[in-house]
């Protein structure tokens, strides 16, 4: 493979890079799909908005904890035969979706889901540092990243297109189809780890602690993973806000949603160019800024139309997205070794931050869309003023 330590015998390069960024879009696949059905599923379950969100939520909180395991074990073990476990059980949990009889199993199913999309996000990333180094590993995780982005575009028409001659179980039995796949891929990989871990699971579960006790790689990961907060509880209210805020139909929504998902896709896109003419710094700073306008403009105008929302919350989307590629490159310079485990932690923390997000917009504080808007102004100056506080002092590397 040109550029890269590990040559992929049957899958290529390019066949590399889409399977990377296919793992990698797998928790917007796995969430984003099934938006359009969520305001028709509170009545299919008998159930509310809130048990019914457990279903998003769950997912998060449990695709979260369990990259903290997938990562050390596939430093110990091997990328290749981790990510085939939970491409299994990935592809185990969407087929109990499918047939979910109740919320309550559907919750479960979903746990199950999550745990093994949590295997395809902590490797993919992984399998990314242990093939490319320096600039090509920004440019590359940059690309994947742009190939995962297109899930929030395409999944939600798609999920509306099925719902017109299907229900919910529709989505479900594709996703339990793209499982499978998955596991095809997995074993077609050829393993991208030269150097295994040989401690014995406590020691390789004790790495987490040691990544997470390098500061200069904790303070990067509170600075890059907060951002998730108002952009997942964006994707949670999405649905509620265009169809029972705005009376779209499912069909309209879709449209919408993907409008604006599309610019998750330009962010890392963006990124390349400018990073060919601007340092990373001045970029992050200026993304910082960007989101900050973008939380003030919600907050005064996203209320009024559906338009007015879409443009105000197109900007925070592009730059919030756009800081992805650089701050994981960041992050992952300031590790040597035990890419694995920082892969999960800086996975992790997006996660869990992302849930506090979707927990927090549940809340009845008032117009959701206000809301919205003045968690990315919060957000957004936190981020911002730690961010000029660490690249100020010299403490971090930074190329």
């Amino acid at each position: 493979m040109e550029n890269s330590k590990v040559s992929q015998k049957i899958l290529g390069n390019t066949g590399f890079i889409a399977f990377v960024g296919f793992l990698s879009a797998f928790v917007p696949m796995s969430t984003d799909l099934y938006l359009p059905a969520l305001p028709s599923m509170i009545n299919s379950f008998h159930t509310n908005i809130q048990t019914l969100n457990l279903t998003i939520t769950f997912f998060f909180l449990f695709y979260a904890i369990s990259m903290l395991f997938w990562g050390p074990l596939s430093d110990k073990h091997g990328r290749k035969i981790i990510l085939s476990i939970g491409m299994i059980l990935y592809t185990l949990g969407s087929f109990l979706c499918f047939i979910s009889p109740t919320v309550t199993t559907l919750i479960f199913a979903r746990i199950l889901q999550a745990i093994g999309s949590g295997s395809a996000v902590s490797v993919a990333t992984a399998m990314m540092k242990d093939v490319y180094t320096g600039k090509k590993l920004v440019a590359m995780l940059a690309t994947v990243q742009s190939i995962a982005m297109t899930t929030p575009v395409v999944a939600p028409i798609i999920g509306a297109f099925i719902l017109r001659y299907t229900s919910w179980h529709g989505i479900f039995l594709i996703l339990s189809i793209v499982g499978v796949i998955a596991v095809i891929g997995s074993l077609l990989l050829t393993e991208t780890l030269t150097v295994f871990n040989k401690g014995n699971l406590i020691e390789v579960f004790s790495k987490l602690g040691t990544v997470a006790k390098n500061p200069k790689f904790s303070v990067l990961l509170l600075v890059f993973s907060i951002p998730s907060m108002p952009m997942m509880a964006y994707i949670t209210m999405s649905s509620y806000i265009y169809i029972d805020g705005f009376k779209l139909s499912d069909q309209v929504y879709s449209l919408f949603y993907s409008c604006t998902g599309l610019f998750l896709v330009i962010g890392p896109i963006l990124y390349i160019k400018l990073s060919k003419k601007f340092k990373d710094a001045k970029i992050i700073t200026t993304c910082f800024i960007l989101v900050i306008l973008s939380g003030i403009a919600l907050q005064l105008f996203g209320y009024k139309t559906q338009y007015t929302f879409v443009l105000t919350i197109i900007p925070a989307m592009l730059f919030g997205n756009m800081l992805r590629p650089p701050g994981t490159n960041l992050m992952l310079l300031q590790q040597d070794d035990n890419i694995g485990s920082a892969s999960s932690l800086i996975s992790f923390a997006s996660t869990i931050m992302g849930s506090i997000g979707m927990f927090l917009i549940t809340f009845n504080f008032g117009n959701k869309i206000v809301d919205i808007g003045f968690m990315y102004l919060i957000v957004g100056l936190i981020s911002l003023i730690s961010w000029i506080l660490v690249s100020k002092s010299h403490y971090i590397k930074i190329k």
